[in-house]
């Protein structure tokens, strides 16, 4: 399985922000009026919007670090619930939420993106800064773990994880919206903070079954 996960690892996560590109101009995000987790989405869904070049001069560096950051994070939580869905026998509730999740942060990996685009900003992180660094986000050893899991033992991990994963964001959102000067990226970080605040809820629920 190591020579699975290196390829993983080498491969899926650029996957990830790839798919995340083509999932803008889908509507996945669309689907997340359903369930208060997907309040995330909903604000996917005015990305064209929120990436206009017509706020580019109206942010700081406090929302380049937040976008060049979260990219990578988001990006990370896909590639975790894609793990998921590629598994044998996951419970359908922990299915459901990895579908949840990657449908809300895949679009808003594009809509990041294109915010550093019109700011003429790097999309990512300066050199001598490393990803795993970042509050919640999981290590190779972790996502190893998580590759090799089969059924509920992969579903608890899984869930576990992911709170930790939500919990840094949550801790990277609430950053950006006080020292943040975007109105569009300060509106993101709340929905972040909010719909990740409503699925650590569902997911501790969740992980209270298996």
């Amino acid at each position: 399985m190591n020579k699975k996960f290196l390829t993983l690892s080498a491969t899926a996560f650029a996957a990830a922000l790839a798919l995340a590109g083509c999932a803008s101009g889908s509507g996945t995000g669309s689907s997340g009026t359903s369930t208060p987790g997907m309040d995330h989405g909903s604000a996917s869904s005015s990305a064209p919007a929120s990436s206009a070049p017509a706020s580019a001069s109206e942010h700081n560096a406090a929302d380049v670090t937040f976008a060049q950051m979260m990219i990578p994070h988001h990006a990370q939580a896909v590639l975790m619930s894609d793990m998921m869905l590629n598994k044998q026998d996951v419970p359908a509730e922990v299915a459901a939420l990895a579908t949840k999740i990657k449908a809300a942060q895949a679009p808003e990996i594009e809509m990041m993106t294109g915010w550093l685009k019109s700011w003429n900003e790097p999309t990512q992180l300066p050199s001598g800064h490393t990803s795993h660094s970042m509050n919640g986000m999981m290590g190779d050893e972790d996502m190893k773990k998580l590759d090799t899991a089969q059924g509920k033992e992969a579903a608890r991990l899984f869930l576990k994880q992911m709170i930790a994963h939500h919990e840094g964001a949550i801790m990277m959102a609430k950053t950006e919206n006080t020292a943040g000067r975007s109105t569009d990226a300060i509106k993101l970080s709340k929905d972040i903070v909010s719909a990740q605040e409503a699925e650590i809820q569902e997911t501790q629920k969740l992980l209270a079954t298996l």
